[in-house]
């Protein structure tokens, strides 16, 4: 397989798990959304299905469609490490373009929101316009682009980002060994699908989970590159735990492949 068609494969497979996944928390998100305020389990099983369809789409590639599968498949001797930065780039373009094409499809929603003194006041504590200067930390619809900590600990925050992504990479890894290592075909992209709504459901509260440094990187880029009245910051102090995490938690899940199962 060339380098082009990893990148085409991955770029294409990582814009549609991004809108999907970012659609769901705009979904949830907006008051003028038919699903405001779903909850919790709708954005959990959104991003599980959201990586079901961006993992069928790429599957030329193998889909990884994160840089710490990546990482994890390298050490485990899946991939060339030469073309760990041909996945990476097509990675992270793919977020960027998913990120922008939920903007577009929620376009009219972000104006409203981000112009309703209810929700401006609700998140500033005030009843005017946010203070670009002084924005907080994290802009109203940040969320909908990246990840944030309930409780800021970058500690305790690191430490979930990697516990969470070694799961979502060792069950990666050692899909089909009980069938000889052959792999488990077509059911292979499921199973993942439900790993991640699991990761969710089960780690996912203190940050989020953001497990995939471009899912969270690519789009806090769009985010503090469009246009969006009143967005406030992109909470750039915190944005290298969903990056640096995943990473870490990627290249243990491969050294434990090594160890345990290789």
């Amino acid at each position: 397989m060339s380098s082009s068609d990893i990148f085409i494969s991955e770029t294409i497979g990582t814009a549609v798990l991004t809108l999907l996944g970012g659609g769901v928390c705009a979904a949830v998100t907006f008051k003028r959304s038919k699903a405001y305020n779903a909850g919790w389990v709708a954005i959990a099983f959104g991003w599980g299905f959201a990586v079901l369809t961006g993992a069928y789409i790429a599957a030329k590639s193998g889909a990884h469609l994160n840089p710490a599968v990546t990482i994890g498949l390298a050490i485990k001797g899946g991939i060339e490490w030469s073309q760990v930065p041909v996945y990476f780039g097509g990675e992270l373009l793919g977020a960027m373009i998913g990120a922008f094409l939920v903007w577009v499809s929620y376009y009219g929603q972000f104006r409203a929101h981000l112009t309703d003194p209810e929700v401006l006041a609700a998140h500033n504590g005030t009843d005017g316009l946010v203070d670009q200067a002084a924005a907080p930390k994290a802009g109203p619809v940040l969320g909908i682009f990246s990840t944030g900590p309930e409780i800021r600990h970058a500690v305790q925050n690191l430490a979930t980002e990697i516990i969470a992504t070694i799961v979502l990479v060792l069950a990666i890894l050692t899909l089909g060994l009980s069938d000889d290592g052959k792999g488990v075909g077509p059911l292979g992209s499921l199973l993942v699908a439900l790993v991640v709504v699991g990761i969710g459901l089960s780690l996912g509260g203190p940050t989020g989970y953001g497990i995939n440094p471009v899912r969270d990187l690519g789009p806090r880029i769009v985010h503090a590159l469009l246009p969006l009245p009143n967005k406030g910051g992109s909470d750039w102090g915190y944005a290298w735990i969903p990056v640096v995490g995943p990473l870490i938690g990627g290249a243990i899940a491969g050294g434990i492949y090594q160890v345990a199962f290789a």
